[in-house]
């Protein structure tokens, strides 16, 4: 999916939504970062569900294409799956890597949105990476190692 198309995917679902009570342009991006999100791992799991047999006959004048989306699907689909267990462990963390990955938003929006300094946030980019990479193995598959233990546990 292109940002463009991502984009205006956003735009409709807000305007369906009727919601303008944004407290500032740091809680619409927020808010916008969870929302992209979910319309990408929506959109993967659509993927997924064609690639083993959707409704869809797929005619295509190049497999390398349909190969390498369904590739970023299952990706998208693993990075997903890794974030919610991070969330279990530090939300805050997972809060991070949403406003950064998924809504570009910088350090210092970042910080604004989640009510942070911008050290924390940038601690916390680092932290949030490492932990995702570690679950997500180093070849991009998941790790067969026992998740991390929960602050405090």
């Amino acid at each position: 999916m292109s940002t463009t198309a991502l984009v205006h995917e956003l735009y409709l679902k807000f305007s369906r939504a009727g919601r303008t009570d944004w407290h500032n342009r740091a809680h619409f991006l927020s808010v916008a970062s969870v929302a992209m999100r979910h319309m990408l791992v929506d959109r993967a799991r659509r993927r997924r569900a064609e690639k083993r047999g959707g409704s869809n006959a797929h005619v295509t004048l190049d497999d390398a294409l349909i190969a390498a989306a369904d590739s970023r699907a299952d990706s998208l689909l693993e990075l997903h799956e890794a974030l919610d267990q991070l969330a279990k462990l530090d939300e805050r963390l997972a809060r991070v890597v949403e406003c950064r990955f998924f809504g570009g938003m910088t350090e210092q929006e970042t910080a604004e949105a989640l009510h942070v300094a911008v050290r924390t946030v940038r601690r916390d980019w680092i932290k949030a990476r490492g932990l995702l990479y570690q679950a997500l193995g180093s070849d991009g598959s998941r790790d067969t190692a026992p998740a991390p233990q929960k602050r405090g546990a």
